[in-house]
């Protein structure tokens, strides 16, 4: 199902694409952002199919949903994006109360999306999955009291989307025979998904040379000082300069591209690396933070030169992941027990993935869509497929 809305009020357009539904409910997020398309969106709900099906354990108390997207055409920064959200979701309403559970992406902080679906007239945005939990009170309790959790000063919900992304850096690396004390990373976006990325890599002994945000990108071959900039950024992810160190220097804002490191990491725009900008790419490794960061073609292109894109269905799909866990009660509200949880299922996921791509001759993305697709039949027949 896909639908196309116009505001009465501005004329932007947002859309909704429901890929399938399971138990009568799909998950996905809403994203934000200037030239965002239905076909964008229909994308992305084919993914969010993928994702939840890659994370099904049969014992397991989460049962993976259908996959679903919303988009709006607006930067999310302009006047009027905030009524524009909030008038968006009184349109889906119908929607979001019977099938559609969804949160942050793209452009769109929980809160923001929180607070837009109060005014909208939603319990919450994830209220569709209630009617599937043993116990939806409680279960609503330890969501918000995992929401509540901050490491370091910054939120557990904002930090468990980077924790996997790390994870599957750290497996790819680890397969490879390379130590990460001896690799370099650069990071396209410094929001939620790039912040905590560049954060748990440099944790994890990488050094991060290179970040871009709106205004540029931010290069160091000695590293960076990513926590100083984690908290010299604002809201959209955008670094105050004044922040930065003398061996910092200011660059374009695609020369994280060329950036001398072996691993990228774009976690900001889709459609960012295209089969001209990559043959600029040095990296050994690709991790793909951000949905559908690589076309096709230039993903095609990086292979042929040795480039492994590990694919957003698996390496960003820990955000998602987590919070069906934590409200279904496979995981407390707690940071250890999740970043815990979450490192063994990345690192088993990646795993098998790269596994089955050496076996099979192909890329990690068809093999983790093939692992989807032994998946669904098994999910359907246990409890049923709509879509």
């Amino acid at each position: 199902m896909s639908l196309t809305w116009t505001d009465h009020v501005t004329g932007r357009r947002g859309f909704l694409v429901v890929d399938r539904l399971v138990r009568g409910v799909a998950s996905g997020g809403l994203r934000m952002r200037p030239g965002c398309t239905l076909e964008e969106v229909t994308g992305l709900a084919r993914g969010m199919t993928v994702k939840e099906a890659l994370h099904y354990d049969p014992a397991a108390r989460y049962v993976p949903l259908g996959g679903a997207k919303g988009g709006i055409d607006c930067d999310p920064r302009d006047p009027g994006a905030y009524g524009l959200l909030v008038r968006y979701l009184r349109a889906v309403r119908p929607y979001v109360e019977a099938c559609w559970t969804t949160g942050e992406d793209l452009g769109l902080s929980q809160d923001v999306v929180d607070r837009a679906a109060g005014e909208a007239g939603l319990a919450s945005s994830v209220q569709a999955v209630y009617p599937l939990l043993d116990d939806a009170d409680a279960a609503r309790r330890r969501l918000a009291d995992a929401f509540a959790v901050e490491v370091d000063g910054i939120g557990l919900d904002e930090l468990a989307g980077g924790c996997g992304v790390a994870e599957s850096v750290l497996t790819a690396l680890d397969r490879a025979g390379v130590a990460p004390a001896g690799a370099r990373v650069a990071v396209q976006g410094l929001g939620t998904m790039g912040g905590a990325t560049a954060r748990f890599l440099r944790r994890a002994g990488l050094r991060v040379v290179a970040v871009a945000d709106i205004k540029g990108t931010v290069a160091n071959p000695d590293g960076l000082d990513v926590e100083a900039l984690l908290a010299a950024r604002d809201a959209h992810g955008t670094v105050d300069r004044a922040a930065l160190r003398p061996g910092d220097r200011e660059l374009a804002g695609d020369a994280w591209l060329s950036a001398d490191a072996e691993v990228l990491v774009p976690a900001a725009v889709s459609y960012a690396i295209d089969p001209v900008n990559q043959a600029r790419i040095r990296a050994r490794w690709i991790a793909e933070a951000a949905n559908m960061p690589v076309l096709p073609d230039a993903e095609d292109l990086l292979a042929a030169r040795g480039v492994t894109v590990l694919p957003d269905v698996v390496v960003n799909s820990a955000t998602n992941a987590w919070w069906w866990w934590t409200l279904f009660g496979d995981i407390d509200a707690d940071a250890d027990e999740a970043f815990a949880h979450i490192r063994r299922a990345l690192r088993a996921l990646v795993g098998r993935t790269l596994g089955r791509a050496e076996t099979d001759g192909t890329s990690p993305r068809v093999a983790a869509h093939a692992i989807a697709a032994d998946r669904l039949p098994a999910i359907a027949e246990r409890f049923g497929w709509y879509g």
